[in-house]
């Protein structure tokens, strides 16, 4: 591809001379503890504020008010998301925590997780101003929705955390809902801490397995005896934290009910979750 046949970032917001010259880009990057686009998709909102508008506790600013801060996070090698574009209207006196206040710019608000830029990370600073970089920041694509690379990896290689099912299921991923809403199946929850299991089994009779897993985002518990038991000796937290979600094996729903509960008891004996996990039956 021929240089000028490049589309840059710059190409597709319109900055005027004085808001090009007052724009900084920040390049999110691990940061010892957590990759950004674990968190973008955690939630958005962290990324977005937390992130962008941290002041380290070394005092350093990064931004001043009245600049625009282009927000980008890695999604593969030298791609970037646009995750947000934010003007600074205020400079909180604080170190090692949110130091700045902000609003979104509105007119680019419909690029904000949508844009995907190829870009060679080769300074070493986080933030720097847009026409240092302004020459690197080619579009590569615009998204038709939201991003979102978490398609249904199949039935056999789903393994979730309390946490991953939950954003699952509050967002409506629409390939993992598609999965769920009309299959029956065993599944597996397994206490992280303990290792002791639960078998259950998703039927027609209880909502297939999309309404089963969405009880326990919902009250953690499913209504299962042992389950409603630890609960109230370790609370909510004790099972978001530690517990994980498998599928043993799936069905269409043309198998019948009873040929599932057959499976699922077979499961139980298999894996001792009566005698040593939390089933009771």
């Amino acid at each position: 591809m021929e240089y000028m046949d490049r589309i840059l970032l710059g190409n597709l917001l319109r900055l005027s001379e004085e808001d090009r010259q007052n724009t900084k880009v920040k390049f999110n990057v691990w940061n010892g503890h957590e990759h950004p686009l674990d968190v973008f998709k955690r939630d958005p909102e962290l990324v977005n504020r937390d992130w962008l508008l941290w002041k380290p506790d070394s005092g350093r600013r990064y931004f001043a008010v009245g600049n625009i801060a282009v927000n980008l996070i890695p999604i593969g090698y030298d791609e970037w998301l646009v995750t947000t574009i934010q003007k600074i209207t205020k400079d909180i006196d604080i170190s090692d925590g949110i130091g700045y206040e902000s609003e979104p710019v509105l007119e680019y608000e419909c690029y904000f997780g949508r844009v995907v830029l190829k870009c060679h990370k080769s300074h070493r600073g986080t933030v720097v101003y847009f026409d240092t970089v302004a020459d690197s920041l080619e579009v590569l694509k615009i998204l038709p929705t939201f991003y979102d690379d978490d398609e249904f990896p199949g039935y056999e290689n789903v393994c979730l955390s309390y946490e991953q099912l939950s954003i699952i299921l509050s967002r409506r991923k629409s390939s993992w809902i598609a999965a769920f809403e009309n299959q029956k199946a065993i599944y597996l929850i397994t206490d992280c801490m303990t290792g002791k299991l639960y078998v259950g089994s998703a039927t027609s009779d209880n909502g297939m397995l999309l309404a089963r897993w969405t009880s326990y985002v919902e009250n953690g518990t499913g209504g299962n005896a042992r389950l409603i038991e630890l609960k109230k000796e370790k609370g909510f937290d004790y099972i978001k934290k530690n517990f994980q979600y498998s599928i043993l094996e799936n069905y269409n729903a043309k198998v019948p009910d009873d040929y599932i509960l057959g499976r699922e008891s077979w499961w139980k004996r298999a894996l001792c979750s009566r005698e040593f996990g939390y089933n009771a039956n």
